[in-house]
């Protein structure tokens, strides 16, 4: 029995070691999904990563974004130190950080052009498009025809089809045309709410706000807020509630309902507390005292 079972042993080793060898020296194709290592921590920490800057844990998502953006440069993949670099630059700019993060869009916008991938190098010129609106940079009709000649060739990520909508929607809240603006923001949100990324989907209703509010249409206004709240209750995102509240003031007091506004901010501020972020508290305080 004794000498059965180590021979057993020995034939099961011998076949292991056999598709090792042919695993290594196959000249065979590798199937697509097929990954090693360094990607794949990559890949996965990307959504990761992702979902904390979204939550407004800039910190975390750019320590992690670092450690995945050396895997990505190791492994020698464009794709993945473009899709890095872009994530990494929008951090960036979340922490005030402006020089840094146009320095990633810019890396991500060469190693797209080496990459010959149309469909991505039209993402990261969107994503450049977003840094130049929000620090104007470049004329909002300057970025509403950019973006609309480079999302022609995005087709494949829906989130990136949905990134080309919000960014045209800034664009066109920029030049004051509200309806078209909301028409944007919504092809976006519906994108979101079919795949169920309610983070999105709340940051949506956020930007829709603001487009009644300097419309003029206040409750609409507060609407919209509500709804980014409720989701952003549902999905327990600190950072978008203590937004979304802080909004809600501002919203009530531009409506000349203060005692509204009031609540509102002090919701939000006691939010930003239990985070940590010292900052947001005091300029709520300003807005409470003010």
């Amino acid at each position: 029995m004794i000498k059965k079972g180590r021979i057993n042993i020995h034939i099961s080793i011998l076949f292991l070691l056999m598709i090792l060898i042919y695993a290594s020296c196959s000249s065979a194709p590798k199937k697509p999904g097929d990954v090693f290592f360094l990607r794949m921590q990559a890949e996965d920490g990307l959504e990761a990563a992702n979902r904390e800057a979204e939550r407004g844990n800039f910190e975390n998502a750019l320590a992690l974004l670092t450690s995945y953006k050396r895997n990505a440069i190791l492994a020698d993949d464009l794709s993945l130190i473009v899709r890095v670099s872009l994530a990494r630059g929008n951090v960036f700019y979340s922490l005030g950080m402006t020089d840094e993060a146009f320095a990633e869009w810019d890396q991500a916008l060469k190693e797209a052009a080496l990459l010959k991938d149309s469909e991505l190098l039209s993402v990261a010129k969107i994503f450049y498009a977003r840094g130049n609106i929000l620090t104007g940079r470049k004329t909002a009709r300057a970025v509403l025809d950019e973006v609309s000649v480079e999302s022609v060739n995005i087709k494949k990520n829906r989130l990136y089809i949905a990134f080309s909508w919000q960014v045209r929607g800034l664009a066109l809240r920029e030049l004051g045309l509200w309806s078209d603006a909301e028409e944007s923001m919504k092809k976006s949100l519906a994108i979101h709410e079919k795949d169920n990324r309610l983070e999105n989907a709340s940051y949506d209703w956020y930007t829709i706000a603001s487009i009644r509010s300097l419309a003029g249409d206040i409750s609409g206004a507060v609407s919209a807020l509500e709804t980014s709240i409720s989701l952003d209750r549902r999905i327990e995102n600190s950072w978008g509630l203590a937004s979304s509240w802080r909004a809600l003031g501002d919203v009530f007091r531009k409506a000349g309902r203060e005692r509204d506004a009031l609540e509102a901010y002090k919701r939000s501020r006691s939010i930003y507390v239990d985070m940590g972020n010292d900052y947001e508290v005091e300029q709520l305080d300003r807005k409470i005292n003010s």
